[in-house]
C-alpha cells in the first residue's frame, strides 16, 4: 500500500505540490493566528463568586452570606469541590467543576443557580463572578512611580483606579485589572459613645442619616416663560464640612449635626496589602488579568502599547514600570525552537557535503523539515492546541527524528544513481523510495505512538504534558506522510547529475577503515557484545 501511495505521488506530482502550496499558506496562517501562552493551563475549571458585605465580621459572613452560597452552588450540575471563604467585609465561594467542563458552561451554569439564593441573603447584597480567568492567566504587571515626587500615594492610587484601570479594561481579551497596593482615601466617622447617649441616639439612626444626607431626590418640571426647569435637591457629600453638617435628628426645634457627636476626618482606607517597588518604598501597582484561552503574547503587546500611548496623558513625573510579563518566557520558547531548527539544517547541510559532496541533496531535507513543522503548526491551530513551552518543546524533540527519513533516502538515491551512471533520475528516486520508504514510514509512525500512553494521564499531570506529546507526535506523523509523498519528488528535482562513488570520498574511506575491524570483531563474539 505504501508503494502503491508513492507511485501515485510520483504520477500525479502536480497535485502533491498543489497540496504543498496549499499547506504552506495554512501552516503560515496558523503560524500568525495560533495563540501563544508561557505554560499550559493546568488549573481545574473553576468559577469565583465574590459577595461584599461592609463592615461586618468574618463570622457574620460566614452564617449569613458564605454558607448559603456553598450550600446552593453544591447543587450546580458538574460541581466538583466547592471552597468558601468568609473575611472582612467580603466572602469568596470557588466552585470548581469536573475535567472537560467549559469555561463559560460553568459560569452559566453559576448564574442560575445565584438567582435562587438571593432571597437567602441579607437585604441589598448581591454576589457577582469573578474574572473569566485562571492563575496562568497573571499576564502582566506593572507599577506606577513618581521619582519627583509630585504625586502621593493617595493620589497615585486614584490614578490608577480612576483611569489608567479603565483604560487598560477596555483592551479586547482583558478579563481584569486588579490594584496591587496603594492608598484610597475615605471619610472616617468616629462616634463619641457618651454624646450619643447624651443625645439618646443609637448607631444605627446615625449611619441612616449618613446615608440620607448623601443623596439626590428628583422633583418635576416647572414652567416658567416659556421654559421648562427640572426641579431637584442635590445633597452628595463633596467635603468634610458636608459630612459635618449632616442632621442626624432634631431636639427642641434644634437640629442636632453629625458634627456634635463625632469626629469627621479624611483618612486612608484599611490596606489589604502592601506593594515595594526595589526595596524603595510603596507603589501603586496593577495586575492585568486575561481571559481564558486568549493569545497572552499578543494581547502584550497590545497592553505595552497603550501604556506608551497614554504616557504623555500622565501627570509629569508619573512613569508607568513593567515589573512582571510572560512575553520574555513566550519569545525563549519561540527562539528555542528557531535555534533547534537552524542546528537542525545546518547539520543536514553539512553532513550532505561531508559524506555525499552534494550540497543539492541537503535542499531535500531543508525543505521537508520546515514542511513538516508547518504541518504540525496547523493541526495543532485546527484543534485548539496553544503555542507555549511544552507544546513547542514537542516539536523540538521531533525535529531530529523528522529528519531520518528525507537523509536515509537521499543517501539510497545517491547509490542508486552511482550504480546507474546517467539514468533517469524519476526512475531512481522512485527506486530509492520503495526500497527503503516503506520501513521508513512504518518507523516513524511507531515513534509517533510512543507517546500515546501520555494521553492517558488525568488531572494536572495530563494537562502539563499533553500538549508536548500532541505536537510531537503530530510532527513525526507529518514528516512520516511527507517521507512518501513529498520527499521522492523533491529528490527527483534536486539529485540529478552525476554522483561521485563512496570510495572516492576520503573522509568516506577514513571512517570506513576505522569501522570494518570493529563489525567484524563484534560478528566474531556476539555473546560478548551483547553483554558489554
Amino acid at each position: 500500500m505504501i508503494r502503491a501511495i508513492m507511485r501515485w505521488c510520483m504520477e500525479n506530482r502536480l497535485l502533491v505540490v498543489i497540496a504543498v502550496l496549499v499547506l504552506i499558506v495554512g501552516g503560515t496562517l496558523a503560524v500568525i493566528n495560533i495563540p501563544l501562552e508561557a505554560l499550559p493551563d493546568i488549573s481545574p475549571t473553576q468559577v469565583i463568586v465574590k459577595t461584599s458585605y461592609p463592615g461586618q465580621a468574618p463570622q457574620i459572613i460566614q452564617d449569613q452570606v458564605t454558607y448559603p452560597l456553598e450550600t446552593t452552588l453544591q447543587e450546580v450540575p458538574g460541581a466538583q469541590a466547592v471552597r468558601g471563604y468568609s473575611m472582612f467585609g467580603d466572602s469568596y465561594v470557588y466552585v470548581l467543576f469536573k475535567g472537560g467542563t467549559s469555561i463559560y458552561q460553568a459560569r452559566n451554569l453559576v448564574l442560575q443557580y445565584l438567582s435562587q439564593v438571593q432571597s437567602k441573603l441579607p437585604p441589598g447584597i448581591t454576589p457577582a463572578l469573578g474574572p473569566n480567568s485562571s492563575g496562568v492567566d497573571w499576564i502582566f504587571e506593572y507599577a506606577l512611580t513618581d521619582p519627583g515626587g509630585t504625586l502621593n500615594l493617595a493620589q497615585l492610587t486614584t490614578l490608577q483606579n480612576w483611569f489608567l484601570k479603565y483604560e487598560l479594561q477596555a483592551i479586547s481579551g482583558v478579563a481584569e485589572v486588579a490594584t496591587v497596593g496603594g492608598m484610597v482615601q475615605e471619610y472616617q466617622v468616629v462616634v463619641d459613645p457618651q454624646k450619643l447617649l447624651a443625645y439618646n441616639l443609637t448607631l444605627p439612626e446615625v449611619e441612616a442619616a449618613i446615608r440620607a444626607a448623601n443623596g439626590e431626590t428628583s422633583g418635576s418640571v416647572v414652567d416658567m416663560g416659556g421654559a421648562s426647569y427640572i426641579v431637584r435637591t442635590s445633597g452628595y457629600i463633596h467635603s468634610l464640612k458636608d459630612l459635618q453638617d449632616a442632621s442626624l435628628a432634631v431636639r427642641n426645634d434644634v437640629p442636632i449635626t453629625l458634627r456634635e457627636v463625632a469626629r469627621v476626618q479624611l483618612g486612608p482606607q484599611l490596606p489589604n496589602g502592601v506593594a515595594d517597588l526595589n526595596g524603595q518604598g510603596q507603589v501603586v501597582g496593577g495586575i492585568v488579568m486575561m481571559n481564558q484561552g486568549g493569545n497572552a503574547y499578543a494581547l502584550i503587546h497590545q497592553i505595552q502599547r497603550k501604556l506608551k500611548d497614554i504616557q504623555p496623558s500622565l501627570p509629569k513625573g508619573v512613569q508607568v514600570v513593567t515589573t512582571y510579563s510572560q512575553a520574555p518566557l513566550i519569545q525563549r520558547s519561540i527562539h528555542t525552537l528557531t535555534g533547534k531548527l537552524l542546528e537542525e539544517s545546518l547539520a543536514v547541510a553539512l553532513i550532505s557535503l561531508l559524506f555525499l559532496l552534494r550540497a543539492r541533496s541537503a535542499l531535500v531535507a531543508l525543505v521537508a523539515l520546515p514542511l513538516g513543522i508547518l504541518a504540525a503548526i496547523l493541526i495543532m491551530w485546527a484543534m485548539g492546541v496553544p503555542a507555549n513551552i511544552m507544546s513547542l518543546g514537542g516539536i523540538a524533540i521531533a525535529i531530529g527524528v523528522m529528519m531520518d527519513a528525507p537523509v536515509v533516502m537521499i543517501e539510497n538515491m545517491h547509490k542508486h544513481l552511482e550504480h546507474n551512471p546517467g539514468g533517469d533520475p524519476w526512475a531512481a528516486a522512485m527506486a530509492a523510495a520503495e526500497e527503503v520508504g516503506p520501513a521508513l514510514f512504518f518507523s516513524l509512525i511507531i515513534i509517533a505512538v510512543s507517546f500515546l500512553p501520555v494521553f492517558a494521564l488525568g488531572g494536572e499531570e495530563g494537562k502539563l504534558f499533553a500538549p508536548l506529546a500532541f505536537t510531537k507526535t503530530f510532527s513525526v506523523a507529518a514528516a512520516a506522510i511527507l517521507s512518501i509523498t513529498v520527499v521522492p519528488i523533491l529528490m527527483a528535482w534536486f539529485i540529478r547529475g552525476r554522483i561521485r562513488p563512496e570510495n572516492k570520498n576520503p573522509l568516506n574511506r577514513a571512517l570506513a577503515f576505522l569501522y570494518r575491524p570493529v563489525i567484524h570483531g563484534a560478528l566474531r563474539a556476539p555473546w560478548m557484545m551483547l553483554v558489554i
